[in-house]
């Protein structure tokens, strides 16, 4: 996918294999404390249908980042976005997640949820830089340690993706 907006060099692509599922998974393990599995994984590149799953390149990291989201009817939920602990708050997530926002919209997604640990200032701040808000709690969704996830929402992804060149 072109969009003209991201660093040169820099490219989010569909995966529609499992040539990227290493490197992902290395990114699920360096990012939680409860990673999803392989079978995880795999059952989202198995349907496509449904499941999205994009990842960032740069010119010197094949697979910088990752999110997998669903698409059903046009709500968009974000299941798992991660970047490499090397690639954090210099944009690769931002970045990320407005391509996965871009390519979910031009597929009917007009909305979008989902649900980060409580703790997680970092998501939670890249999150609302997109327009996302608290809409509820999940008493002690995550475990490893237990915690309470906010749900977040955000009503119309169209306004994200008008933004200037680079923004949010």
């Amino acid at each position: 996918m072109s969009h003209g907006w991201l660093p040169v060099g820099w490219k989010v692509e569909r995966v529609d294999s499992e040539r990227d599922l290493e490197a992902m998974l290395e990114i699920e393990r360096t990012s939680f404390a409860n990673p999803w599995t392989r079978e995880m994984f795999e059952h989202e590149l198995q349907h496509p249908q449904v499941s999205h799953t994009f990842v960032i390149r740069t010119p010197t990291v094949h697979v910088a980042g990752f999110c997998i989201l669903w698409i059903v009817l046009d709500e968009i939920h974000i299941n798992n976005l991660a970047v490499r602990p090397d690639g954090r708050r210099t944009g690769l997530g931002r970045a990320l997640l407005k391509a996965a926002l871009a390519e979910a919209a031009a597929l009917g997604g007009r909305r979008a949820t989902l649900e980060v640990r409580q703790s997680n200032e970092a998501a939670v701040r890249l999150y609302e830089g997109f327009g996302f808000r608290v809409a509820g709690v999940r008493p002690a969704y995550y475990s490893n340690p237990a915690e309470d996830a906010l749900v977040l929402w955000l009503d119309s992804i169209s306004g994200v993706l008008s933004e200037s060149p680079g923004c949010p």
